[in-house]
């Protein structure tokens, strides 16, 4: 997987599209490792997610599902965190049930980082000439490098 250089914490602050002057950057573009494949066969990888609110971590406390199986609060809480995949109109709990699990663990880890961490970078050091840089962890464009 790709990923993208930043210029560091300015990145962090801007809103959907990308940075803006005093804004809060409340929504963070990714790209599925490998990608969800609906029911007609069409791949989805890009999308994104938006920071999740008090609700959507209280709301799904009260369904069936997740009293019955507390592991399903992750797919009810990404369902409504995941604004945007592919090409897909809303992303359901169904759709999560049937990532990968690669992807459902990026999705979780994403997850992690903007509403824990508060940012979708990771610091790494190059193993070749150990030069400190930061990464977007969302991903980059298929393709891309």
């Amino acid at each position: 997987m790709a990923l993208d250089l930043i210029a560091g914490p300015a990145a962090a602050i801007g809103g959907a599209s990308g940075p803006a002057s005093g804004g809060l950057r409340t929504e963070f573009p990714f790209v599925l490792p490998r990608g969800y494949v609906d029911d007609a066969g069409t791949l989805h990888r890009e999308g994104a997610m938006r920071l999740a609110t008090a609700r959507d971590e209280i709301l799904p406390l009260r369904d069936p599902r997740v009293r019955e199986n507390e592991a399903y609060l992750t797919v009810i809480l990404l369902s409504r965190v995941v604004v945007r995949l592919g090409g897909l109109g809303q992303v359901t709990p169904q759709i999560v049930e049937g990532m990968f699990a690669s992807d459902l663990a990026f999705l979780q880890d994403l997850y992690r980082r903007v509403n824990q961490e508060g940012t979708s970078q990771a610091a790494v050091t190059c193993p070749a000439c150990s030069h400190a840089f930061t990464v977007e962890i969302g991903g980059a464009a298929p393709g891309g490098s």
